[in-house]
Order: structure tokens, then C-alpha cells, then sequence
């Protein structure tokens, strides 16, 4: 096939054959492994939760000083501070839930308790009803 004709072809019948599988077979290769996961150590985990208490974002310098202190890179500091800032906020919403959660629970549970109170509080009303029935009778039989 001269170059000329295969102007005119689409671009996956060029060499003469018309097999679209090899267009997904040919994809090029990664070039760059990812990075494994970095497995810091106790020492580093402390050090950066530490700051991590009173500061939730680093200056430029910051990160470099806790970077060469902890024998980390920056990226690897970013990185971390990042989905601890993730972390905390995630842990605070589900601790709003919970909040959320104990106030249902709680008002639940005073309701009940003022129907149960309710509850004893007709039965002694009926007691007390009853007793005062039951003594004006025997006050209008006796009388009789």
C-alpha cells in the first residue's frame, strides 16, 4: 500500500488490517512507578501530630524544618497534614452526628419518662377517685 492511499484510510486500517482490539493493546506503558506508601515511624507520627495541635497549616519554612527535622521530604509533609486536615474534619462531623444523635435519644427518653409519670399519675388520680366515690357512697347510704 503506497503512502498516498493510506491518506485516505482511517488511521487503524493503515497497515491493511482492520483489528480495533489492537488499538487498546498498544496504549503506552505507565513511564513513572507511583511511590509506595510511606510507613513514618512513631517518633515521626508524634513529632508531626504534635504540631498538628496547634497548627493546621504550614508556612513554607515550617514544612521545611519539620521536613529535614523528621528526615522527610516536603511532599511527604503536605501530604500528611493534608488528610490530617481530612481526618478532622471527617471526625468532626461524625462527632456532630453523635451530638445530633444523643439530643433524639435524650428528648426519647423524657418523653418516656413523662408518659410512664402520666401513666402513674391517672392511676393514682383513679385511685384517689375511686376511694372518694367508694367514701361518698358509704357517707349517702349511711345516711340513708
Amino acid at each position: 500500500m503506497s503512502w498516498k492511499s493510506s491518506l485516505w484510510l482511517p488511521f487503524w486500517e493503515i497497515d491493511g488490517q482492520s483489528n480495533h482490539l489492537n488499538l487498546f493493546n498498544s496504549r503506552p506503558q505507565p513511564k513513572k512507578k507511583r511511590k509506595s506508601r510511606t510507613a513514618f515511624t512513631n517518633h515521626q507520627i508524634f513529632e508531626l501530630e504534635k504540631r498538628f495541635l496547634y497548627q493546621k497549616y504550614l508556612s513554607p519554612a515550617d514544612r521545611d524544618e519539620i521536613a529535614s527535622s523528621l528526615g522527610l521530604s516536603n511532599a511527604q509533609v503536605i501530604t500528611w497534614f493534608q488528610n490530617r486536615r481530612a481526618k478532622l474534619k471527617r471526625d468532626m462531623e461524625e462527632l456532630k452526628k453523635d451530638v445530633e444523635s444523643a439530643k433524639v435519644l435524650s428528648a426519647h427518653k423524657s418523653f418516656l419518662e413523662n408518659v410512664t409519670d402520666l401513666g402513674i399519675l391517672k392511676k393514682k388520680a383513679m385511685s384517689i377517685g375511686a376511694s372518694e366515690e367508694a367514701a361518698t357512697n358509704l357517707v349517702v347510704n349511711a345516711s340513708k
